[in-house]
Order: C-alpha cells, then structure tokens, then sequence
C-alpha cells in the first residue's frame, strides 16, 4: 500500500511538471503560429508558474478545512479542463487564459502530497518518503520535453495540451478510485478566512521557516534557470533539433532520480546535517564544474559535457532539500497543509521569478546560465546558513475555530 500512495502522489506531482515540460519545444512553432516574438510566448510558461504559485498558498489550507481527497479532485477536473481549453486556443490571448487556469490547478497534487506523507509518517520514515516520491516523480520532466518534441514533430503543438488533458483525466479516475483520505474530519479546521488570512501572516513571521523555504527555492532557482532556458539552450546554444531536448532534461533528472534514491536508502543512517553538508558540497562541485567549462568552451559548447554538471547538480539538489522540508514542515505539526502551501509557494515563486525574468536576461550564453546557478545556489546556503542562526523553540500555529 506504501508503494501504490508512493507513486500516485509522486504522479500527482507529475501534473504540473508536465505541464511546464511537455510543450517547451513547442514554444518556438506557438511564436510562428500567433505570430508573436519569443519573450511574448515566454509568457506563457510565467504565466502557468504565476498562478500555480499564487494557488499554492490555498491547496493546502482547503484540504486542512475540506479533506485532502475532495480538493485533488476539483483540482484535477480544472486542471483538465484548462488543458483541453488550451489545445483549442484561437489566440495567444485565449492560450495564456487557459495557461493560467491550468496553473491554478496543478499545484494541489504536489503540496497536499506533501500533507498526505506528513499526515502518515513522521522523521526518517517521511523524509525516506518524501525522496521516493522525487525520485518517481523526477520521470516526468526527463520524459515530459522528449515526449513533447515527438508530439510536436508528428501531431503540431496543440497535441501536448491534449496529452495534458489525458493525463488529467486519468489522474483524476486514479484519485478517485485508489487515493484514500488522510485527514479525518475530526482533524479539520473549520475554514474562516480572516483568521486563515493571521495564520499565513504567523507563518512569515517565523523567520526560521521562511529563510529554510527561500533556500529550497533558491536551490531549484538552478533548476528554473535550465528549464526556463530550454528552448534557446538546447536549440540555439547547443543547436540540437526539437526532438533533442533529452539532451538536456535526461542529465538534469537522471542526477535528481538517483540522488533521491541514494539519499532515501541513508535517511535512516544519516542525520539530516550530514544530508544537508552531502547536497551542498555537491552543488558546489558542479557549479565549479559548470563555470570552468564554459568559460573554457565559449560559443564550443556542446553535449555531453555542457550537460553533465547539470546531472551533478541535481543529484545534490535531491540529497539535500527532503531534510530542509521535512525539517521546515516539522515546524506547523497541527497546520502541515498551511505550511506545505507555504513552502510551496515561496519555491515555485522562486520558480517562476527566475524563469521568467532572469532566464530571458541569459538568453544565448551558457557561462551565464553556469554563473546565475552558481549564484543561486550561493544564496540558498546563505539562507540555511540564516535559518540556523534564527532557529527558536518549534511554534505552531492554531486555526481558532
């Protein structure tokens, strides 16, 4: 049982990364076809990460009101919906409408996972989880872009919106069927929304957790930069066709698939200082690597050595962040969907600030992307580094019935 709730929550994950992934290599025939220049149809992948991260904030808290069960589900029937509005957009306008209602709804599976692990198990047993889950999950953006390109190639851009709309449906007749309730009734909070509304502003004001969250954002911030560049990295940096885009993304998750399985089987043995030291060091390596090579390489840069670094990356990246969420979760134990939304959100702005704004200013230099992952991950020790300094006595937050 353990298993299947693994690889449901971690396919529930799935639902926004392929949401992201899947029609990158689209982004340049979406341009031609509404006739519009690459930094309009940029935003339509920081318009899905807007709203994804601003819906984020409420996920969970609804599902500590409402059970976990009943908001998957109304997320995933939005979610489809947008998806299929997508695929028959008639304009880039109706296309970043649709965008952003898919956005709004493809955060629940991931931040209500997160609840559901926390509601279930506690300490190694959930930090083991939570790496099984990034593991399975970290199939989607490897495949998602590779998948999209044949897609592309073969059916037009609008097919990857109705592969979206597929996999919403059968995501949500799996829910349906198999995903049990974690969160009994006797376990909710009654959902007023002014006092909801203190319980956010309680939560940022526990520096603790904010600074621990801001590095786990700030750490995948290396990840965004790559996925919010995939397009003009892979097609106009190493000028690979459509269908290449595994160059990049295969590396990139490969590192994070065994990075969570490594770090999963040392959950037990491992304190979470020593998971934290592990990750870092190794982020550091591979932004050493990343920058040395280049700025060696220049305008020569070419696969697999351009790629590489990526994979080192985010095998730390794996190791390191379950123990900073689980130890940021561990903070809220009576709110964990309110701090699950939280963190999430404060990750998946990072997200989208950094593809949105910063990946575009990058646009044709791998040293620079090498350089603003560097300097990424600089920040993020910088912010645990602060998270230590400030930690006090674990708070919790109590919603007033």
């Amino acid at each position: 049982m353990q298993r299947l709730l693994t690889v449901i929550l971690a396919c529930l994950g799935m639902v926004g990364a392929l949401a992201i992934d899947t029609y990158l290599p689209s982004i340049p025939a979406i341009g031609r076809a509404f006739e519009v220049g690459p930094v309009a149809v940029q935003q339509t992948l920081s318009v899905f990460l807007f709203t994804f991260a601003f819906m984020m904030l409420f996920h969970g808290t609804l599902s500590d009101s409402f059970g976990r069960r009943p908001v998957i589900l109304v997320a995933l029937a939005v979610y489809t919906l947008g998806s299929l509005g997508a695929a028959l957009a008639p304009s880039l306008g109706w296309l970043l409408a649709f965008r952003a209602m898919q956005g709004l709804a493809a955060g629940a599976g991931s931040v209500i996972g997160q609840a559901i692990v926390q509601d279930r198990f506690s300490g190694a047993q959930a930090q083991k989880m939570m790496s099984h889950i990034m593991m399975v999950f970290g199939l989607a953006p490897a495949i998602a872009p590779v998948l999209g390109g044949w897609l592309h190639v073969t059916f037009g851009w609008r097919s990857t919106f109705v592969f979206l709309a597929l996999f919403g449906v059968l995501m949500l007749l799996v829910c349906w069927r198999l995903l049990p309730e974690s969160l009994p009734p006797e376990k909710r909070h009654a959902f007023h929304f002014g006092t909801i509304a203190g319980n956010y502003l309680k939560v940022l004001g526990h520096p603790q957790f904010l600074l621990m969250s801001l590095s786990v954002g700030l750490a995948f911030g290396g990840l965004s930069l790559y996925i919010g560049s995939a397009a003009n990295f892979v097609m106009e940096i190493l000028h690979l066709p459509e269908t290449a885009f595994g160059w990049m993304f295969i590396p990139l998750i490969s590192g994070m698939v065994i990075g969570s399985n490594w770090g999963g089987k040392r959950a037990a043995t491992h304190t979470p200082g020593r998971m934290r030291a592990i990750g870092f060091g190794t982020m550091f390596v591979a932004c050493v690597l990343n920058v040395g090579y280049t700025a060696w390489a220049g305008d020569a840069v070419a696969v697999p050595w351009a790629v590489l670094p990526l994979m080192v990356y985010t095998f730390g990246l794996a190791v390191a962040m379950p123990a900073i969420q689980v130890a940021a979760l561990g903070l809220f134990p009576h709110n964990r969907g309110l701090a699950a939304s939280m963190l999430a959100f404060i990750q998946m702005m990072s997200f989208a600030l950094v593809s949105g704004l910063v990946a575009p200013m990058l646009f044709g230099s791998a040293f620079r992307l090498a350089c603003g992952v560097g300097v990424g991950l600089a920040a993020s020790f910088a912010a645990l580094q602060l998270a230590g300094l400030v930690a006090k006595p674990v708070a919790d937050v109590h919603i007033q019935k």
